[in-house]
């Protein structure tokens, strides 16, 4: 009999409101240690509230979150974030940028520098090390983001639509150096997209949030075999599972603008 993965992530009863606007309602997931979970659904649905919460940078109205057996109160360091703009410091280089956050918790210099460049190298930017954020693209500084969370060793890593601004090569390049640190690291990671595509090439498996106020609505296993390329595209499960999530978040999408979703 195989182990039950420990739950890295219970969010349990969790509800949201904004004064009168209430963004998530009744919200109960749970993510196993070793996951890559993607959130889908349409805007406004309540995903980056929701992982804010795990964050610690939002407060529940009501429920819990717990990462790791630690409920979260305040902005928790357990967790790693990585957003959709770099919020790099363009006054360091690359590999000051990705040690900063060990300096903050005393790591000697020589320590941190070569956890750095470990790091640095991971994400492919050796030679660019010594470089300033305003010298690489913006494919470059989300890779150096992804660095400097990963540097940091946190229990659970969690990406804001980190791809959304860049172009579709860029981005499918990143895709797959993502899927290979995934695989690499171990980590557990939370992922926000609007993208099914980019959630069936990610996911080990996906949750898809209803018209607002959030909640979830399916939970699917992603079980398309990895190591996974963009060739994973022509595959009839892809589109099998392609199609099973575009009707649920049709559904969704109808069901807020009050209008029937086709047959």
């Amino acid at each position: 009999m195989a182990a039950v993965k420990q739950t890295m992530i219970s969010i349990e009863h969790v509800t949201k409101s904004f004064g009168d606007f209430k963004a998530l309602d009744g919200v109960d997931l749970s993510v196993r240690k070793g996951e890559f979970l993607v959130i889908l659904g349409a805007s406004g649905c309540g995903k980056s509230t929701l992982l804010n919460m795990i964050a610690g940078f939002e407060q529940p109205s009501t429920g819990r979150v717990v990462v790791n057996g630690r409920q979260v109160n305040d902005v928790d360091p357990h967790c790693g974030m990585v957003f959709q703009q770099y919020a790099l410091f363009p006054w360091l280089s690359v590999l000051d940028n990705v040690a900063f956050g060990l300096k903050m918790k005393g790591m000697g210099r020589e320590e941190r520098r070569n956890v750095a460049q470990r790091y640095v190298e991971m994400v492919g930017l050796k030679d660019f090390a010594n470089s300033y954020p305003k010298a690489l693209s913006g494919g470059m500084r989300q890779r150096v983001s992804i660095a400097r969370v990963l540097a940091n060793d946190p229990d659970v890593i969690l990406l804001d639509e980190p791809f959304a601004a860049l172009d579709a090569m860029t981005r499918q390049v990143l895709q797959e150096e993502l899927l290979e640190i995934y695989q690499k690291s171990g980590k557990t990671i939370v992922f926000i997209t609007h993208s099914i595509d980019e959630a069936l090439m990610l996911s080990t498996r996906m949750v898809i949030m209803g018209a607002r106020p959030g909640r979830v609505v399916c939970d699917i296993e992603n079980d398309l075999p990895l190591p996974r390329d963009a060739a994973v595209q022509l595959s009839p499960r892809f589109n099998e599972l392609k199609s099973q999530i575009w009707n649920t978040v049709q559904a969704e999408v109808m069901k807020a603008l009050g209008t029937p979703a086709a047959s």
